[in-house]
């Protein structure tokens, strides 16, 4: 009899809960007496999009995205840091982000076949935090000064923005590499690289306004 057709199965879609990422699952609050509560961004992004359909205004909506916080990207400081790779073993090479969420790419010395590299990260200036794991990409030499060669690997992360991130927050992470029952990390001198998160307003089209109501 035939085989099923495996490819026409539908993909399970991952998924992930805010208390995962070190933020409250949950926020009880207690209020006086004529005192007025405090309404959460989401419901009131909620209420100001149906306002906004039945006045039949074009709608604008705010979306959250992080922004690094050092100005350089640290892979186009050259000669430095080469030096800081050979030094450190493992580097953050460079930062994309956008509404998705954070990809980041590092740079290893390339001392074992097998070696991990994760991410450590936090919403929380650490009081909790979340790792996840750096995939392969490809392996490279690179010339150091007096034409040395230093054999590499590339990895690359993805950190997640969670969807109502307030303006201000502060992503926080750092780079572990584990090879040869060592560990070794690049955490910024110290610093460990920030994101802090601002928002840019998104207009949608009047086409799209009504199908965006069962996603919100």
């Amino acid at each position: 009899f035939p085989l099923p057709n495996l490819s026409s199965r539908p993909t399970p879609q991952p998924f992930m809960f805010v208390d995962s990422l070190g933020l409250d699952l949950e926020d009880v609050r207690l209020f006086k007496k004529g005192e007025n509560p405090s309404i959460p961004p989401h419901v009131t992004f909620r209420l100001l999009m149906g306002a906004e359909l039945a006045d039949e205004r074009h709608m604008e909506i705010s979306l959250p995205y992080l922004k690094p916080v050092f100005y350089q990207q640290p892979g186009d400081d050259g000669p430095h840091f080469l030096h800081r790779l050979e030094q450190q073993k493992v580097c953050l090479e460079r930062v994309l982000c956008s509404e998705l969420g954070v990809l980041g790419v590092t740079q290893v010395l390339n001392m074992h076949f097998e070696k991990e590299v994760t991410a450590r990260y936090s919403f929380t200036e650490w009081k909790s935090s979340t790792e996840t794991q750096a995939t392969w990409v490809s392996s490279h030499t690179k010339s150091l000064e007096g034409g040395r060669r230093m054999s590499c690997d590339t990895f690359r992360f993805h950190l997640p923005v969670p969807p109502f991130l307030k303006p201000g927050a502060v992503l926080e992470f750092a780079i572990r590499y584990k090879v040869c029952s060592r560990e070794y990390w690049d955490n910024n001198n110290g610093d460990n690289y920030k994101l802090v998160c601002e928002s840019y307003k998104l207009s949608v089209p009047r086409e799209c306004e009504d199908s965006m109501v069962h996603f919100i």
